[in-house]
């Protein structure tokens, strides 16, 4: 079935170009990658060009400490990539479409496919601080929507298939390939930014969670309406309130990120040239 996706905004066609013009006027991308709390050393492997954001007119201010607010394009395992080194979350502006320009450009860029990264609680005693999990679907708690307002019928995105399965077993065989213990599972969706009760903890338990966090979400919603394929992959930096004696901090989520840093990246070096 061939679904509607909205033409580009020239706003995005301008970024594009200006991007291109930046990085030496090559070719476009082939996949793009967000990188959450904690994560952002992994745009230093990328061999090429940054641009901050603030250079890229309509990019989000990097407001949150651990993202960097930095696009990097250039080659990782000799693919062409485009890094998003941070992103803007709902609980800045109260805006759940605050990541639409940007993955929007990526798609102008070339982009088929979206890698995700995030920082997340654990639901599960299997899943320790340190884990990695792939996201196999999600839960939107929140009930917000990036598309709400959005005028043409390419709103009517449908989900089913939000998290490609090709991607998906992609990333696994190359966890195999490494030897990396990578779990799997749902991401729950909660706003931000106060961390979550136990209560609301026990209650997407229930719904069939295995991690929480404030972000993701609304980016693969957005990728999808896009075109764009998608996999995403969960950094355990904390085990869920009422999960643990851990005291739940930012601060904790960034010291804690590295732990699972460095398996996501061996898994992403690995799965790269069968992305995208």
């Amino acid at each position: 079935m061939n679904l509607p996706h909205p033409a580009l905004s020239p706003k995005a066609k301008e970024l594009a170009a200006l991007i291109r013009r930046r990085v030496g006027g090559r070719e476009g991308v082939r996949l793009g990658l967000v990188l959450g709390s904690g994560l952002g050393h992994l745009k230093d492997a990328v061999e090429g060009t940054s641009i901050p954001y603030g250079d890229l007119p309509g990019f989000p201010h990097a407001g949150v400490s651990g993202h960097a607010g930095e696009l990097r394009v250039g080659e990782l395992e000799g693919v062409r990539v485009a890094v998003l080194g941070g992103r803007a979350h709902y609980y800045e502006s109260g805006d759940p479409a605050a990541m639409r320009l940007p993955l929007e450009v990526l798609t102008a860029l070339g982009a088929k496919a979206l890698v995700l990264t995030n920082a997340a609680g654990s639901l599960r005693p299997d899943m320790p601080t340190g884990s990695i999990m792939a996201i196999d679907d999600h839960i939107n708690f929140s009930g917000l929507n990036p598309l709400i307002g959005e005028p043409s019928d390419a709103r009517f995105v449908p989900m089913t298939k939000a998290y490609d399965p090709g991607l998906r077993s992609a990333l696994f065989s190359a966890a195999q390939a490494t030897a990396t213990e990578m779990h799997r599972g749902v991401y729950a969706w909660y706003s931000g930014p106060t961390f979550e009760t136990p209560a609301e903890i026990r209650a997407i338990r229930t719904l069939g969670a295995d991690a929480v966090g404030m972000s993701t979400v609304p980016e693969v919603i957005l990728a999808r309406f896009f075109g764009l394929k998608v996999a995403a992959i969960s950094t355990i930096t904390n085990m869920a309130a009422g999960m643990s004696d851990e005291a739940i901090s930012h601060e904790h989520t960034k010291a804690m990120a590295p732990l699972g840093a460095a398996k996501l990246e061996k898994v992403l070096r690995a799965a790269l040239p069968n992305l995208g």
